[in-house]
């Protein structure tokens, strides 16, 4: 059998290197795309699990245009995509509606849901000129998504802006293409993510250490988008919403 290609757009330590190494493990091939492809997280699983690494500003349309065709002219067509990138700017988060900059603001959507619609009207032009597979399905396309995508929160217009826009993105796209043999999903993440250190424990920038699993442990965020790849078109989910035990929702 042909192996799967696996095409993260979003490089960084958490769930997109989890992603990455446990797509590999499950023997797809796996390739990252990030503005910058030097980060050491990306250095390593270049050699250690072979992934390849490609530059992109996924707010650029001419950008993820060219990483598409890069992507196909090495490694073929991918059969997940996962857009990984949250938008968030420095300088936007927790600030009143009277106090945001307009161009953070307007960023912060560029980064996010923008940047989502150009990944996924690439996904869809090159998976749709493939052959279903023997279990009728051309692809799947991920949307990682966070609390905001339900529920905007004060402080926070710009990010539930984004985030809301990317869960609209998401529910057309269900609807045009999973008729198609194409499996949308976005997966709203209501959590801080702990970053798993060298010494195994795992750290939060805001929200501290993590403590009887309070933080959402990022390889256990990959198995999810795992199983939504590999669930049977009888059954596709279209949301999943991870959130530690803990959580107050």
């Amino acid at each position: 059998m042909t192996q799967e290609l696996a095409l993260i757009v979003g490089g960084g330590p958490g769930i997109s290197a989890s992603c990455a190494k446990l797509f590999s493990r499950n023997g797809m091939k796996a390739a990252i795309a990030a503005r910058n492809t030097d980060k050491p997280v990306l250095l390593q699983l270049a050699e250690e699990f072979d992934v390849a690494r490609y530059t992109c500003d996924a707010a650029d349309p001419a950008s993820v245009a060219a990483l598409f065709a890069a992507v196909k002219s090495d490694l073929g067509t991918p059969k997940l995509v996962v857009h990984n990138i949250d938008g968030r700017v420095r300088d936007i988060f927790g600030k009143t509606i009277t106090e945001a900059d307009p161009d953070l603001a307007l960023q912060t959507m560029k980064n996010g849901a923008f940047s989502a619609f150009l990944v996924a009207q690439q996904a869809a032009t090159q998976m749709l000129v493939v052959e279903p597979d023997e279990k009728g399905l051309r692809g799947t396309i991920l949307f990682t998504n966070a609390s905001a995508a339900n529920k905007g929160y004060a402080r926070s217009g710009a990010f539930a802006m984004t985030c809301q826009a990317k869960a609209g993105l998401a529910q057309s796209l269900a609807r045009e293409l999973m008729p198609q043999g194409i499996h949308i999903a976005q997966i709203p993440i209501d959590a801080a993510i702990g970053q798993v250190q060298d010494d195994g424990s795992r750290k939060h920038a805001r929200a501290g250490t993590d403590m009887d699993d309070n933080l959402a442990h990022p390889d256990r965020i990959a198995e999810t988008y795992l199983h939504l790849h590999q669930q049977h078109r009888s059954t596709w989910a279209f949301e999943i919403t991870l959130r530690p035990w803990v959580e107050k929702w």
